[in-house]
């Protein structure tokens, strides 16, 4: 289940707004996080509105964690450009071809 933060991000980026911590906050005190505080100059989306988001929303943190497992698998920039000055381009190619088949993106 996507979080209510991606699904009101997703919200706001349909209406042209990008997420601005001092003009939304969330909170939950435990039974479910909701929109505490909202002052954008667009409506606050409704409890379906936000429904709306899930599925968009779950692809969103999918592809969020496939990012980040890519990052912490990536070589250090300094360990790549030693492979490439040692070995030539195409051996780096080789390395980042294998995270990226390894952690595929869907």
């Amino acid at each position: 289940m996507a979080s209510l933060k991606t699904k009101t991000k997703l919200y706001l980026e349909a209406n042209s707004k990008t997420w601005d911590k001092a003009k939304v906050e969330l909170q939950d005190d435990g039974d479910g996080a909701y929109i505490k505080l909202w002052d954008y100059d667009i409506a606050e989306p409704t409890a379906e509105q936000i429904a709306s988001y899930e599925t968009a929303g779950n692809a969103a943190e999918t592809l969020q964690g496939v990012l980040n497992t890519r990052r912490t698998e990536y070589p250090s920039i300094a360990d790549q450009l030693d492979k490439i000055y040692h070995d030539g381009i195409d051996e780096w190619k080789k390395v980042i071809k294998k995270v990226k088949d390894d952690n595929p993106k869907s």
